[in-house]
This record gives C-alpha cells, sequence and structure tokens, in this order.
C-alpha cells in the first residue's frame, strides 16, 4: 500500500515536469513566431460633389444667353433697352463663342426687321423713322444691301414729296422741340394761328409723320376756336407750316 503511495506521488511530479516543459516549449516556439506589422492609417477621401468644369460653366452660359436673346427677339426688344436688348443678349454669346451660329442668325434676324421696320414707315411717309432704323441696321451690319437699297428709296421718296408740296410762305418748325412737344414751338403754331385767322389764309402742314401733322394741326385749331383752320396735311421734312392765299393751290 505504501509501495503504491510512493509510485502516485511520482508520477505526478512527471505529469507536472512534463506539463512543464510543454509550457515552455509552446513559450519559446511562440517567441519565434513573427507577428506581422500593422499597416499605417491611412486617410479615406470622404463622398463629396464634384463642382462644374469651366467648358461646363461656358455651355451653360452660352445656353442660357441665347435663351434670353431669342426671347427678347420674340417681344420686338430689338436694340433696346441698353443691356438687356437681344442684339446686347447675341453679343455675350459671340464673346463666350465668336462662332456661335445661333447667334449669328439671331444678329441677321435683328437687321431685317430693322429694315422691315423702316420699309413700313416709308410707306407712312415717316422720313425720320426710316432714317432711324437704318442707322441701327447698318450700326449691326455694316454695308448691308438691303439697308443700302431702302435709304435709295426714301432718298426718291423725300424728293417727290418736295416736288408734290405747293410753294408758298413757310413757317419752320424746329424739328427737336416738335419731337418733344415743348411749349415754345406751341407757342409758334398759337401766333401763326392768329394770323391765318386774321388774313383767312390756308394752310399746308409739312409733317414727318401722320400723327406729328395732325398735331400741329390740333395745334392750330384750339388758338382759333371757332375758325375753321383749312388745309392739308402733307408728309415730308422738314416740318413747317406753308401759308397761301385762299384760292391757292
Amino acid at each position: 500500500m505504501r509501495k503504491t503511495t510512493v509510485e502516485s506521488t511520482v508520477f505526478s511530479e512527471q505529469v507536472s515536469w512534463r506539463r512543464i516543459g510543454v509550457l515552455t516549449a509552446s513559450l519559446a516556439l511562440a517567441a519565434c513566431v513573427t507577428t506581422p506589422p500593422v499597416p499605417s492609417p491611412r486617410a479615406v477621401p470622404l463622398p463629396g460633389v464634384v463642382g462644374p468644369s469651366p467648358e461646363e460653366i461656358r455651355q451653360r452660359n452660352i445656353a442660357f444667353f441665347l435663351q434670353r436673346a431669342e426671347a427678347a427677339q420674340r417681344q420686338g426688344f430689338l436694340t433696346q433697352p441698353a443691356g438687356a436688348s437681344a442684339f446686347d443678349y447675341y453679343l455675350r454669346v459671340r464673346q463666350l463663342d465668336p462662332a456661335n451660329s445661333r447667334a449669328a442668325t439671331g444678329i441677321q434676324g435683328i437687321v431685317i426687321e430693322l429694315v422691315e421696320r423702316a420699309r413700313d414707315a416709308l410707306r407712312r411717309r415717316a422720313f425720320a423713322e426710316v432714317a432711324s432704323y437704318l442707322n441701327q441696321a447698318e450700326d449691326l451690319a455694316p454695308g448691308n444691301p438691303l439697308a443700302a437699297e431702302v435709304r435709295s428709296q426714301m432718298a426718291r421718296e423725300r424728293a417727290r414729296a418736295g416736288t408734290d408740296i405747293p410753294q408758298g410762305e413757310a413757317v419752320s418748325l424746329p424739328a427737336a422741340s416738335l419731337a418733344s412737344r415743348s411749349e415754345a414751338v406751341s407757342a409758334l403754331l398759337r401766333e401763326t394761328a392768329q394770323r391765318i385767322r386774321r388774313e383767312d389764309l390756308r394752310v399746308i402742314i409739312v409733317a414727318r409723320s401722320d400723327e406729328e401733322g395732325r398735331w400741329v394741326y390740333q395745334q392750330l385749331r384750339e388758338a382759333v376756336t371757332g375758325y375753321r383752320v383749312r388745309g392739308d396735311i402733307r408728309l415730308g421734312s422738314p416740318p413747317r407750316v406753308i401759308l397761301m392765299a385762299p384760292g391757292g393751290n
């Protein structure tokens, strides 16, 4: 029995030493294993919105100004108001894209429209309006053949208007004062109306437009209430009132 106890004790010590040996070997083996290096932290870009490129901005501006130009052209704002007319917007397009075909076509359309307005004014023999529209058209397109044609027609009509108007004593009406309907020209017409009534004269009113001629006639008539001013309105330039004896043509 005693022998068994001694053997058991020996056996237990042997097991303990074996465990210690295994543990020592494991530690030695672990010391020989190389631990892989931990990578350094790396910055990761956060997702965000990328802004438009310069070319994209240019194209957007071209599209915007073309839209504004075509809208102004449809509304009749060809060269006015300054800075917000169809022509001004087309110019901005051409600054961004000198070869832009839509801008070139748009400017050509403005020139044609101005010439058409000049033709219409010429039919009304409103020579000042004709000259104004032609000047605008030629500023945009120097040497334009359509504008040159209408200008030649205007010169012929003016010459014809001068021969169609009867001769007589003329009271000149300053063009600028007449255009602004100033008090100075109104006073001149009142004075003329008094003479017309006093001498019982007939008149030929030479005006640059029907509206202008009717305004002059109204001033004469209102200056001599109760007296009938007899005469006619002729379109021509320069504006004036021709005084004629009662039996004159």
